[in-house]
């Protein structure tokens, strides 16, 4: 009886360690409504940290507008640049020994004017074809003696198809020293130049994205851990994960918008300057840029792009707040 009644004492002198039960209803809803409510909020609304994490966005969001810009640029020009040298091709008649060039100009004229799809066809002088050498063997110099080739300007109708391999063999049966050139090696190179264009465009723009989403990782590891205390507590009274997440989400959500829009802001601003200052340029614009207008769909790609940025910043703050709270548990 004695042995029982000690093994009794033991069990009784015990402790027993709580079980853990999960908190009311009533208590967990009335958490949630507190942080609901102006008073009360995980992250704080206005801080150093806040007002940082927001100027890195809207730099980021201006750097990616002005890459997003210059490809849309880039493209357009090209495209622009693809559509005139497609329209035009160019004949060369070289002189040739017991022949007269100019006859021979006036023969390709005429062979040129009479194919189907053919706009026009103008030849140019001897001293427009001698102004062409300028840039590389100087002015002033006496070209009379030189065999300079005579350039005749063919323009393909708008809308039509030229027979220029039927004008090919016309060509070369009557006009010996003629050689046509339709211009298809540039427009290969030009179709080139804009896809590399595009594709290095899109590589700065991911480097740009990712550089944002790991500025609003630590961001957002940083709040948490400013906030451990309070996102604890609310973790034992039970508070949803999602709910936590989505304080976090919210609010990172409006420096988003915020530092976006002010960095697109700023983008559009310059881009609409630079549209003013296209009739002082006008000369450089027609010659290597086409328009330097981006144009309405130029200004709805950068005002996607801050809304993409906004979605991105508070797509990474949720992710990063779902796994932080998956290892605290």
């Amino acid at each position: 009886m004695s042995t029982m009644a000690a093994e009794t004492d033991y069990y009784e002198d015990e402790e027993v360690p709580p079980q853990k039960e999960a908190p009311p209803a009533r208590l967990r809803a009335a958490a949630e409504k507190l942080l609901r409510a102006k008073e009360a909020a995980i992250v704080p609304a206005d801080s150093i940290a806040g007002r940082a994490l927001m100027a890195v966005i809207a730099i980021m969001t201006f750097l990616a507008a002005l890459t997003l810009g210059a490809t849309v640029l880039v493209r357009s020009a090209a495209g622009d640049w693809q559509s005139a040298v497609a329209r035009e091709v160019t004949i060369q008649v070289r002189p040739t020994d017991g022949r007269d060039i100019e006859a021979d100009v006036r023969n390709a004229v005429a062979l040129a004017s009479g194919t189907a799809g053919i706009a026009s066809a103008r030849a140019y002088t001897r001293e427009e074809s001698a102004s062409l050498l300028e840039p590389w063997i100087g002015s002033g110099l006496a070209l009379n003696d030189l065999p300079i080739p005579r350039m005749i300007v063919v323009r393909v109708a708008p809308g039509e198809t030229a027979d220029l391999a039927a004008l090919r063999g016309k060509l070369a049966a009557q006009v010996p020293g003629a050689t046509l050139d339709d211009h298809r090696g540039w427009i290969d190179r030009m179709r080139a130049m804009a896809r590399n264009a595009a594709l290095a465009g899109l590589a700065v723009l991911a480097l740009v994205f990712a550089a944002t989403m790991l500025s609003v990782m630590f961001a957002t590891r940083g709040a948490m851990s400013t906030n451990r205390q309070i996102i604890e507590v609310l973790h034992v009274i039970g508070a949803r994960r999602d709910f936590i997440a989505g304080e976090f989400q919210r609010h990172f959500l409006l420096l988003g918008l915020k530092g976006g829009a002010i960095g697109g802001a700023a983008a559009i601003l310059l881009f609409a300057l630079i549209g003013l200052m296209s009739d002082w340029l006008k000369g450089a614009e027609d010659n290597l840029f086409g328009t330097l207008s981006l144009g309405a769909a130029g200004y709805g790609a950068i005002v996607g792009l801050v809304v993409l940025v906004a979605g991105v910043t508070a797509g990474t703050s949720r992710l990063t707040v779902h796994r932080t709270l998956r290892a605290m548990e």
